[in-house]
């Protein structure tokens, strides 16, 4: 006799394919946006953009460094 397949479970498609973004949309729903879980995820997600524009703005200074001390050049004096 056949076995009954079971119906799957129909899953937000923005969180089908990672395990964390279900567990967080999960805890959204259990404790909503105003917890203090909620809060934590907020500063530390501004505190990861600003690491990541840390290393951005490092970079770019690197690159004018660079670009600053190609431009050096002789310069002409007169001797009388």
């Amino acid at each position: 006799m056949p076995r009954a397949r079971k119906e799957p479970e129909k899953i937000n498609s923005e969180t089908a394919g990672c395990p964390v973004a279900r567990l967080f949309s999960e805890m959204e729903k259990a404790y909503g946006r105003k917890s203090d879980f909620f809060n934590h995820l907020h500063q530390s997600q501004i505190e990861f953009l600003k690491a990541v524009r840390s290393l951005v703005d490092d970079r770019i200074g690197e690159l004018e460094k660079k670009q600053a001390r190609g431009k050096k050049k002789a310069t002409k004096v007169e001797v009388e």
